[in-house]
């Protein structure tokens, strides 16, 4: 029986950032479970596309990660998500795994996304406040999340209540999806200087430009237009070992289930 281990995010176009924030992952993926097969998946079409047009890189679907590995003769697959919620793109995750199971020779399994049950944002936390500065009354936290419409943008507000109880001082701000930047600012009115990082996985175009970028709608050109010194931690997740740890685990506890 012959086994295979898809890691699939949502992408970047970045390459630095891939090798900082995905690679990482799967590297210590193969070397931790080194009897499987890892193979790496996105869930946008858009950034497969990029990669495939501009550098030449292909980078399966999960539709055709799937694929290439029966095709290999490969029957039991895990499934790890490396989404921040379950929302829009983790369904499409969810879908196409539910059709590949019509396939009674194969067997997959699927994985959590990193926000699940109410330890994972414990976790998670935990994971983060290792890469942040102190703070203070004066000096305080954004973390950029990228939100969505999906209901589990909910998630989102969940984790700022749970920083909450251990720092009042560090604030989400996403993207799309309340909480947005607009939401924090009367929060923060106190604050001389404030950290800004990404609460994504990977670094990619929202924090380089939507978060550290001159343009006149970034955060870090509003907030310095309030009067505050900002420093950008340009550091997706997937560069934080702990997190890299919190899927390793989820992977071993998927593989033992």
């Amino acid at each position: 029986m012959k086994k295979g281990i898809i890691i699939v995010s949502f992408g970047t176009s970045y390459k630095e950032t891939m090798e900082k924030c995905i690679e990482s992952i799967e590297r210590k993926v193969a070397e931790r479970f080194n009897d499987y097969k890892v193979v790496r998946a996105f869930t946008s079409n858009f950034i497969i596309k990029k990669l495939k047009e501009r550098d030449g890189i292909q980078v399966y679907t999960i539709e055709e990660a799937m694929a290439a590995m029966k095709a290999e003769g490969i029957d039991t697959i895990y499934v790890q998500p490396l989404h921040m919620i379950a929302g829009f793109e983790y369904e499409k995750v969810s879908h196409a795994v539910a059709l590949a199971r019509h396939d009674k020779n194969m067997t997959i399994h699927l994985g959590w996304p990193l926000l699940n049950e109410e330890v994972d944002y414990e976790r998670l936390i935990e994971a983060i406040k290792i890469r942040l500065p102190k703070t203070s009354e004066r000096e305080g936290v954004i973390l950029m999340g990228h939100g969505t419409t999906h209901f589990a943008n909910a998630c989102y507000s969940m984790l700022q209540a749970k920083f909450f109880d251990v720092d009042k001082n560090i604030f989400i701000a996403n993207v799309e999806g309340y909480p947005e930047l607009e939401h924090v600012l009367d929060k923060i009115k106190g604050y001389e200087k404030l950290t800004l990082m990404p609460l994504m996985l990977v670094a990619g175009d929202h924090a380089q430009n939507d978060m550290a970028g001159d343009d006149e709608d970034s955060y870090k050109v509003i907030l310095e237009s309030e009067g505050k010194t900002v420093n950008c931690i340009l550091e997706g997740l997937g560069e934080n070992s702990a997190v890299q740890d919190i899927f390793l685990k989820r992977i071993g506890a998927l593989i033992n289930e």
